[in-house]
């Protein structure tokens, strides 16, 4: 039975703000996340999908990309917010042709994200021509051939974008990937682009490739594991039971970040009796640093382990390992030691208690795990930080054994596994070698565009055509009315869809909304069930096999939407058998084992009860594939974030409601933010110096150097504990503060967690904003 979605959108009037929260998960998140997919699914569609979220012959969650444990899985191996994506993805509720009949596009760029996404699953293929003033539907074959006309008609290939979401399963991103190159461009933007890009960019520098080197089962074995930059209550939820079970075994767990994020502070684990009762405080230490403050703290534990080498020496640096296995380690320790600890506490906010407890947990432990999210990597001297905390772990030798080593949290289920499988605009030549060797065809060696190059080519008419392979593009990106002004300037915009979101409503000259099948669908060829495949945050790939009928007869799946369109594209006498992939995955999965590498035998691995893990050479047998042979320290020039007089520097975040772009609903329960997105949290104190009240309503202005301004406006102020001059507001409603050329260093990553603001008052003129 379908159903309709919600009438009502947001109504900030009705915002309430009470105490955070102390404990995340228990009792509360049960309730919450049976409620929402009930509501969205109905009892029996609910039971029969959340039984099979994360299981050995079930679909992969499409919500965050935490690995599944090795041994025993608990019968909910799911978390709140895995629940509501789930939910969200196997509505019941539809849109239909109906819908975009009864409402045009100028009504539906009115409407918030939220009420977009809140409409339900696309059910038809959609086209918007020019002058249209609706959506109206378009027969399959008609709409790749529509596209195939605009590709054909560009003066270049390069004049075209295909960017990919971390939704995207292994099968998928291989042969879009495939199709792009065939087609003549590697302008393969994605969302790795804008949150672990820095992670990628330092880790590859350091250590020869860009991927976290623990696995899951390496928590048990950690007795230090610091999380930097990082709120796993919110945005990766199941990570708590790993940093339980790593306490349980006498683990000692650091904090690092400005604002208390409750499930690090405490977490009542929903499937123990210990979790109904009194859970358990998951942090022996928060190190709450300001905003752009990490890369300090790195150096200043840097130079506190050399002087606790200096008064033992032996006991801290690793010097077999240093010796062995590391370049440019004298430059390092020449770098670190000049390190100025009155700057370090300056820059952070931190005591020198606090930094002598951690210096001191960090050369007695001999097992440490560095954990980080976008914390880190969305400053703008986010790869600089990130080789600095890595630089900690080579002096004590922590890559390449068991219970230690880097563990870059990925944020979307498979973005890993879309990298991997070849879904990036500079992929190296040995992979398009293959790539060319196998499929017979020549692959172009010029450098794409990254998301933000992607970007500024749309605004500068360089590029006319985009196609979306999932995600929610002007939501995602930075600098929101510069981003909409480049798609509309585009020829033809096209959204590979599962929901209805507000790039399908910001749209080229000719708009194509194509819908497909989700992680939860069932996905038939001839009769045959198919299964795709993905890869988790530490690099394991597994199989996710969909089980619910789908919404529409008229849906399909992504690898059928790129091989019908490579077929209508690139014509029947192409080399690649597109006709054959689309019938059988398998037959991707085997060419997937002779191009990419460590994928040998795959059909095989994958369908092990855990999958396979891929290789990675420092943690299998310490060798760097790097420009040096081995694994390098870096040298950085101290960086930080300093607040200017009367000014704030503002990090957007997710609320505990949300995934990504997708808001699921209105309450961030943990922060006490209810019924409304549009707050700022502030100090109470810098509330107070500035002549404002808690609860009181301001626009928030970033200022940047060459002049310019960027404002939103009708934001509510909310006294909260984070570090003087400092202060948050969620995401995309603040995106349009961040500007396009606001990009970390080297990995051209958007810089979200350091934008100078100023408050003004806010005098409501005309209708609410």
């Amino acid at each position: 039975m379908h159903r309709n979605g919600p009438t009502r959108d947001i109504d900030e009037s009705e915002l309430s703000v009470t105490e955070p929260k102390k404990q995340a998960a228990g009792v509360t998140a049960v309730a919450v996340a049976l409620g929402r997919a009930v509501e969205e699914m109905g009892v029996v569609r609910t039971a029969r999908t959340l039984a099979r979220v994360n299981q050995v012959h079930g679909f992969d969650c499409p919500g965050c990309a935490w690995p599944e444990p090795t041994g025993h899985r608990r019968p909910a191996e799911f978390c709140e917010n895995g629940a509501k994506a789930v939910a969200e993805e196997a509505t019941l509720r539809t849109v239909t042709p109906e819908f975009f009949a009864a409402h045009s596009i100028e009504e539906l760029a009115d409407k918030s994200g939220y009420w977009l996404g809140q409409q339900g699953r696309l059910t038809h293929p959609m086209v918007l021509r020019p002058g249209d003033t609706h959506y109206s539907p378009i027969e399959w074959t008609d709409a790749y051939r529509l596209v195939a006309e605009h590709l054909r008609a560009l003066a270049t290939p390069d004049e075209a974008l295909f960017y990919t979401s971390g939704r995207t399963a292994n099968e998928t991103a291989f042969l879009y990937q495939l199709l792009v190159r065939s087609y003549g461009t590697n302008n393969l933007p994605d969302c790795s682009n804008m949150c672990h890009e820095s992670s990628g960019t330092a880790l590859t520098s350091s250590i020869g490739i860009g991927k976290g080197s623990v696995s899951i089962d390496d928590f048990d074995a950690a007795d230090l594991i610091i999380v930097a930059g990082q709120n796993p209550g919110t945005n990766h939820p199941r990570m708590l039971s790993a940093l339980a079970g790593a306490k349980a075994k006498g683990a000692t767990i650091i904090a690092v970040n400005p604002l208390p994020e409750t499930g690090l502070l405490g977490f009542r684990d929903p499937q123990t009796v210990k979790g109904f009762t009194s859970g358990v405080s998951i942090a022996d230490d928060f190190l709450q640093i300001r905003l752009g403050g990490d890369m300090a703290l790195f150096q200043g534990l840097g130079r506190l382990l050399f002087e606790a080498e200096d008064a033992a020496p032996g006991t801290v640096v690793d010097h077999e390992f240093v010796d062995t296995h590391c370049a440019g380690f004298a430059e390092y320790e020449k770098n670190t030691r000049a390190v100025d600890l009155g700057t370090v506490r300056e820059a952070t906010g931190l005591t020198d208690d606090e930094l002598g407890r951690t210096a001191r947990l960090l050369a007695e432990s001999k097992n440490i795990i560095i954990c980080w999210a976008m914390g880190l990597t969305q400053q703008a001297h986010g790869v600089a930080t990130i080789e600095e905390a890595t630089n900690l772990l080579l002096l004590r030798g922590m890559i390449g054994k068991p219970g230690a080593g880097v563990c870059p949290v990925r944020g979307h289920s498979n973005v890993q596994g879309d990298r991997t499988m070849g879904i990036w605009e500079k992929m190296p030549d040995a992979f398009l070698d293959a790539l060319d060797r196998e499929f017979d065809i020549t692959s172009p060696r010029e450098h794409g565009f990254d998301t933000v190059n992607a970007i500024r080519a749309m605004r500068a008419g360089k590029a006319k055509v985009f196609v979306g392979m999932g995600g929610n593009f002007v939501s995602a990106t930075p600098d929101t009315e510069v981003t909409e002004a480049a798609l509309r300037g585009c020829a033809l915009t096209v959204q590979v869809s599962t929901k209805l979101n507000r790039s399908h409503v910001v749209h080229g000259q000719t708009a194509l909304i194509l819908p497909t099948l989700g992680r939860t669908d069932e996905d038939l060829r001839d009769g045959v069930k198919q299964q795709v495949s993905v890869e988790d945050s530490m690099s394991m790939v597994h199989l996710s096999t969909g089980r619910l009928k789908p919404v529409s007869d008229e849906l399909r799946s992504e690898v059928t939407i790129v091989c019908e369109l490579a077929q209508t594209l690139l014509g029947a006498d192409h080399p690649v058998p597109w006709a054959q992939y689309q019938r059988n995955y398998d037959k991707i999965r085997d060419a997937i084992a002779r191009v990419v590498p460590g994928c040998a035998d795959y059909n095989t691995r994958v369908r092990q009860r855990n999958g396979f893990v891929l290789p990675h050479p420092p943690r299998d047998s310490r060798e760097f594939r790097t420009t040096t042979g081995k694994a390098n320290f870096a040298v950085n020039e101290l960086t930080w974030t300093p607040v200017p007089h009367g000014r704030l520097i503002l990090q957007t975040l997710r609320s505990h409601d949300q995934y990504n772009t997708t808001i699921y609903g209105l309450d961030d329960r943990y922060r006490g933010v209810h019924g409304g997105r549009k707050v700022i949290l502030v100090n109470a104190e810098d509330i107070a110096e500035s002549g404002f009240t808690d609860g009181e309503l301001v626009d928030l202005i970033s200022e940047w150097t060459d002049g310019t301004e960027r404002k939103v406006t009708g934001f509510r102020i909310i006294g909260y504990p984070t570090p003087r001059g400092n202060a948050a507001a969620y995401y995309p409603e603040t995106n349009p503060l961040v500007p396009l050329d606001h990009v970390a260093a080297r990995s051209n990553t958007p810089v979200s967690k350091a934008v100078t603001i100023r408050l003004e008052r806010h005098r409501h003129v005309g209708p609410p904003s």
